[in-house]
């Protein structure tokens, strides 16, 4: 039974949501939905983007993979704690700082490896500057899943996520170019001794991660967007900011939340896989130029995906649930082809030795290990498109959903700085992708229970979705 309005104040809403507003005119007003999901995809396009177009190479564009490791390591174990806390720091300081702060720790973790390239004997700054950005992605990423699974009208989420993965993975795939470009030459097998990018490559990937530093001071308070029905995304009272007292209470809440803790295996291991498949299969097979062209396929390949999934989810079928359900067997039929493609390529090279570097022109000797990168990167987009969706189907609220978000991210994270230091202990390469086969193929289950218990057919009000938020213990019957 729908619970009174109070509920709204339980979550550290003062009161609810504001009126509708009349419609507005427009389609690309700065204050639409629509606009500010374009905008956080462009910020995305130019610093995680960059960020993993550069990462992509293997090693950062470093011949050592080891510095990258560390310093990746460092990352995502700040990562962890701040994507959890960044939905609080969100809640308290709104969109534009917290992704401005965010932003700046993008271009510093590049220069240090601008800077390690000339002074390969210490990998201090490459580590410090790893773990700074990993506070600065918490903040970025809780901020960026506030506003792209809030902000969006509830029956048009699945095709706003697929917009803002696009822009990001193009920003990626264009990364992909810089280095493709810059070591054309360098990269060839005549010239196998260049294994690391030159300075230009360092220095271009920073001055468009600066445009997206800039670009963050364009965003608005979530109160402020207007939906093109009038409508606005679930914030509770806009004039009143939520305590640090109530964000350190909701945060702990979490990790009591079985909604939640559904999520933790597939949020762990949505970002594992990278170390795998940028180190130890394009870093480990290709050669340099080749690794560049890699990029920008695989990232291409993620807007496809993420396209082709959105569509499905927003309008496979009249029921939310059932879109949501045949969207994780859609996963899970093209994850387990994809991966066992990736076991039989791995058969090829289990001691981890490929002499032959393989190069663009080799053509069909290319083609089969070049498609199977590709379709990693499409299963990526796929996967994180998926989890973002029952994200935002648990609720309508900005506030709640950047907890959710930042508790993903964090749980992702942590996952990530595991898989670091799995590659630095040389585990075998066929234990790496069992390990990654394995904890995707154990998220379908979990991502369809939760789709069955917690997502419901009708996308009902904000205090209603509020009140689904809110209940922490799992359904015993469906309706």
């Amino acid at each position: 039974m729908m619970q009174p309005p109070q509920v709204e104040a339980e979550e550290g809403q003062s009161s609810p949501s504001p009126a509708p507003a009349a419609k507005p005119a427009g389609l690309l007003r700065c204050n639409s939905p629509l606009a500010q999901v374009c905008l956080i995809g462009l910020v995305c396009f130019c610093l995680p983007g960059m960020y993993s177009a550069l990462n992509g190479l293997g090693g950062a564009g470093q011949a050592d993979h080891s510095a990258a490791d560390n310093a990746n390591t460092a990352l995502y174990a700040c990562f962890a704690v701040f994507g959890v806390l960044g939905g609080a720091i969100h809640n308290l300081l709104g969109p534009r700082t917290t992704l401005f702060l965010g932003s700046l720790t993008y271009p510093l973790y590049v220069a240090a490896f601008l800077n390690y390239s000339h002074r390969p004997g210490s990998q201090v700054f490459p580590v410090i500057a790893g773990a700074l950005l990993g506070v600065g992605a918490g903040f970025l990423w809780a901020a960026q899943g506030a506003i792209m699974t809030s902000y969006p009208p509830p029956n048009r989420r699945g095709t706003y996520i697929s917009l803002f993965w696009c822009l990001f993975s193009l920003g990626s795939a264009l990364g992909g170019l810089l280095p493709l470009s810059l070591n054309y030459r360098r990269g060839s097998k005549q010239v196998a001794a260049a294994a690391s990018v030159n300075d230009g490559t360092y220095i271009a990937f920073m001055a468009v991660m600066f445009v997206g530093v800039a670009l963050t001071l364009l965003f608005l308070p979530p109160h402020k967007i207007v939906r093109d029905d009038g409508s606005r995304p679930a914030t509770g009272d806009a004039t009143h900011s939520s305590s640090a007292a109530t964000e350190a209470g909701e945060v702990l809440r979490l990790f009591a939340d079985w909604k939640m803790l559904l999520v933790v295996v597939p949020a762990w291991g949505s970002n594992f896989f990278y170390t795998y498949q940028f180190n130890n299969v394009n870093g480990l097979l290709f050669t340099l130029r080749t690794r560049g062209l890699n990029n920008v396929v695989y990232w291409a390949a993620q807007m496809l995906g993420s396209l082709g999934l959105g569509c499905l989810l927003d309008f496979g079928f009249a029921s939310r649930r059932k879109r949501g359900l045949v969207g994780v067997a859609v996963f899970a039929a093209l994850g387990t082809a994809v991966w066992g493609g990736g076991f039989a390529n791995q058969l090829r090279y289990t001691d981890g030795e490929w002499p032959d570097l393989i190069d663009f022109k080799d053509g069909r000797r290319y083609a089969g290990p070049f498609l199977l990168y590709c379709s990693y990167g499409l299963l990526d987009a796929m996967f994180q498109s998926l989890i973002y969706w029952i994200i935002g189907a648990l609720t309508n609220d900005s506030r709640v959903l950047s907890r959710y978000s930042g508790f993903y991210k964090g749980v992702q994270s942590a996952g990530a700085a595991v898989s670091w230091q799995v590659d630095v202990h040389k585990t075998p390469l066929m234990t790496q992708l069992i390990l990654n086969w394995g904890l995707i193929t154990v998220s379908y289950p979990l991502l369809a229970l939760l789709v069955l218990l917690a997502v419901k057919d009708e996308d009902g009000s904000a205090s209603s979705s509020i009140e689904d938020c809110k209940d922490n213990e799992p359904p015993t019957t469906f309706h």
